[in-house]
């Protein structure tokens, strides 16, 4: 079963995260099939002044497990990446699959969790947004179901609480569970913190890391921070600037916030930087 792992019950008991980490490398090394496979993208979105070509001919793989990192400066396309995975925009070059099914439309197995905090319904409570796409499982599970990812997420003494009672850290984690309640085999999150004070996004990526060392999901996850990237992912594609295509793929498994001050994690960063920012780099280089 390619789903998130039963929220019941931990994945993988006592490891650290740097202990479970399997890179996209790894896999392939192991001969693990990809779980989403990104191949020769192109996509286009109408604006009313012309035809925008957001991406152009990216390639790559996403692993069961992955905490995979879209990363590029505004406007390069990595929101529109997120949207053609999650099956509201369809590519005009390339294919997207996931599971060796094309995806062509928007489906359950794709959960996407954005940034703005009115992504929540204001007139029901945490438990009610959690339940309210729940359609699959009996009252009985879904209550059940919603309510275990609800303390997954800390917010049990919230559950009868409404969105405007809550802080914006609060609703990214019910947008979190809610998306989590369905079990979807890839979580799709649009800069879920860029809207969050300094401390509150620093908590929150250090929930997610938290849950997924409790539950091992998959998660394709956009932004245009640096330090963000490494922390909160295990694999980074750079993008670059509009419109995006694929500058390089590196692995970041082996950074997080405990050595965040290691000569190992600023280089890494350095070169991520001039990746992103140096005039003459090249489009396509690979990284480790």
């Amino acid at each position: 079963m390619g789903r998130v792992a039963n929220l019941y019950a931990s994945a993988v008991g006592g490891k650290s995260r740097a202990q479970a980490d399997t890179s996209g490398r790894e896999a392939v090394e192991r001969g693990t099939k990809p779980l989403l496979e990104v191949d020769g993208v192109t996509l286009q979105y109408k604006t009313k002044e012309s035809l925008v070509t957001a991406t152009y001919r990216v390639s790559f793989n996403v692993y069961q497990g992955d905490r995979y990192i879209l990363l590029g400066p505004s406007g390069c396309g990595k929101s529109t990446l997120l949207k053609g995975v999650a099956g509201f925009l369809k590519p005009v070059e390339g294919d997207i699959r996931l599971n060796d099914r094309h995806i062509d439309g928007p489906g359950p197995d794709r959960m996407m969790v954005f940034q703005e905090f009115d992504q929540l319904l204001p007139w029901k409570t945490v438990r009610q947004n959690v339940l309210f796409p729940m359609k699959t499982c009996g009252k009985r599970e879904c209550e059940d179901k919603a309510d275990a990812v609800i303390e997954k997420v800390g917010l049990s003494k919230f559950a009868n609480s409404y969105p405007h009672m809550l802080s914006g850290g609060m609703k990214q984690r019910v947008a979190i569970a809610r998306a989590m309640a369905m079990e979807p085999d890839i979580l799709l999150m649009d800069e879920p913190y860029a809207a969050l004070d300094a401390l509150t996004r620093r908590r929150m990526q250090d929930e997610l890391l938290m849950l997924w060392d409790d539950i091992r999901f998959t998660v394709m996850f956009v932004t245009h921070s640096i330090q963000e990237a490494i922390i909160v992912g295990n694999r980074i594609l750079v993008l670059s600037p509009h419109p995006g295509q694929v500058r390089a793929e590196l692995n970041s498994d082996a950074h997080n916030r405990e050595n965040v001050k290691d000569s190992s994690f600023a280089d890494l960063e350095a070169r991520i930087n001039d990746m992103l920012f140096a005039e003459h780099a090249v489009v396509g280089a690979q990284g480790e």
